[in-house]
């Protein structure tokens, strides 16, 4: 029985662990659009063109295979070079930050020596630390963002968007970075099941 509690416990703490490191994922979305009516995609550039498959940065190809098989997997979609019904734009943004923390500060046990006049010894007393406040500091960090955007290919407007913000290690995002970030968006991806 003590072992199986252990054991749950454990279970509980990797789930709650493994929960915080997520990335943290929010949407918009037009609801006047019916998204059961789209079935196909294709990726445009930041001036409005579509992009041909030229000479693409590692990281870019990262986001589109993420963002591909995503739609692929929770809504069926697939990428059409001619006639699509949905546009896709992505953006990544990469910027320093700052954090905040905050730790319990506790004094340091100590022991004192008292003399006892009536039973003539020393007689040594404990104290245990105390909690004394908090101490708050800034943490410089780089946070990174992805921002996903479908836009109706016949109207042109932006009728769902997608973005998450997870901190980072380093000026760039990592392709596992990438992946993660992707992942969290498209969990609230829910318009495709409707």
């Amino acid at each position: 029985m003590k072992k199986s509690w252990s054991l749950w416990s454990l279970s509980l703490g990797i789930v709650f662990l493994l929960a915080s490191c997520t990335p943290s994922a929010h949407i918009e979305k037009d609801d006047t659009t019916d998204f059961t009516q789209y079935k196909t995609f294709a990726w445009i550039e930041k001036d409005g063109k579509a992009k041909a498959n030229n000479n693409n940065s590692l990281a870019e190809q990262k986001i589109k295979d993420a963002v591909n098989q995503e739609l692929q997997k929770t809504a069926g979609w697939k990428e059409a070079k001619r006639n699509p019904d949905v546009l896709l734009s992505y953006d990544v943004l990469v910027e320093r930050s700052v954090k905040q923390t905050t730790d319990p500060v506790y004094s340091r046990p100590f022991t004192r020596t008292f003399y006892n006049p009536y039973s003539r010894r020393f007689i040594n007393v404990w104290y245990p630390s105390q909690f004394m406040g908090y101490d708050n500091s800034d943490v410089p960090v780089r946070e990174g963002t992805v921002t996903i955007s479908m836009i109706d290919a016949d109207s042109d407007k932006t009728v769902w968007q997608g973005w998450s913000t997870a901190e980072v290690d380093s000026r760039k995002m990592t392709s596992k970075e990438i992946q993660s970030s992707v992942k969290a968006i498209f969990r609230k991806f829910d318009i495709a099941k409707r």
